[in-house]
């Protein structure tokens, strides 16, 4: 355990300073790039503090996309080509302005000591956007990466856990007696329960024996003739027909239970009786 505490602080440690390395690499990186690129905006006649903007425009597109790509690592492949398609574009955008930028100048320059041709000078000048990319793309992978540290807390969550798991079954292997004292008829006796664990059990088996209590429900279904005799009072429904929503709440009401085909057979003869009623009024 002492170990595992004594790695945590160096590796969190050591992480913390390969990021401001890194973070010191891709502002070097950047800040070289941006140069070349300001010269070469002034050279394609962009005014004023534009020239200032331009290398932002091929930079800081190269981050943001590197950026994109780790977090779009689990998008469709299509949608992954387009974003490396563009980053890939910006990248070449970004070696090729440096690197013309720093052969033109080469050729205008006289040189009084060391001269380098062109492709030298060229390949050169490509590093510090190279730097830029990959500064960014490591600092992204780095921030996403468990540290050691993290590892180490897991860890010892874990071998925590299996020496109480393991400490557990040994008290349980310890209570179980063995087979010496049961032969021999010894068998140590398990320490007396407490006053108050003696209540507990007698209160929790005075509730197991209690009675349940009945179940509340509504009564026994009606018969036909008291079916008919709600109904009867029940509300009409439309051109004063006799609803079967209305007897049915009305049974509802009563708290009696219906079955559907039984409340059918209700309604059914419940207009019945109201057309048998209607045709003798009208005969009268």
């Amino acid at each position: 355990m002492s170990s595992r505490t004594a790695i945590a602080p160096t590796a969190t440690s050591g992480t913390a300073a390969i990021r401001v390395g890194i973070s010191m690499l891709g502002a070097i990186g950047f800040a070289l790039s941006y140069d070349a690129l300001r010269q070469m905006a002034v050279a394609i006649h962009i005014r004023g503090l534009l020239t200032y903007a331009f290398p932002l425009v091929i930079d800081g597109f190269i981050a943001i996309g590197v950026g994109a790509l780790l977090i779009l690592r689990t998008a469709p492949l299509r949608s992954r080509l387009y974003v490396w398609a563009l980053v890939g574009l910006a990248t070449a955008t970004s070696i090729w302005a440096n690197a013309l930028h720093a052969v033109r100048l080469n050729q205008q320059t006289r040189h009084d000591g060391l001269h380098l041709d062109d492709l030298t000078v060229g390949a050169l000048s490509a590093i510090a956007p190279l730097a830029l990319a990959g500064a960014v793309h490591l600092y992204l992978v780095i921030r996403r990466h468990p540290t050691t540290d993290q590892h180490s807390r897991e860890s010892a969550t874990t071998h925590r856990h299996i020496d109480a798991t393991r400490h557990n079954s040994g008290t349980a292997h310890r209570q179980q007696p063995n087979r010496e004292e049961l032969k021999s008829g010894h068998q140590e006796s398990p320490p007396m329960p407490s006053a108050d664990e003696v209540a507990e059990g007698a209160a929790e088996v005075a509730d197991s024996l209690e009675l349940p209590a009945r179940p509340k429900g509504r009564k026994p279904s009606a018969t036909m003739d008291e079916l008919l005799a709600i109904g009867r009072t029940a509300p009409r429904g439309r051109n004063g027909r006799i609803s079967r929503r209305n007897v049915e709440a009305e049974v509802r009401a009563e708290g009696h239970s219906v079955a559907k085909d039984r409340l059918a057979d209700a309604v059914r003869m419940l207009q019945a009786e109201l057309d048998a009623a209607k045709a003798d009024a009208e005969d009268a």
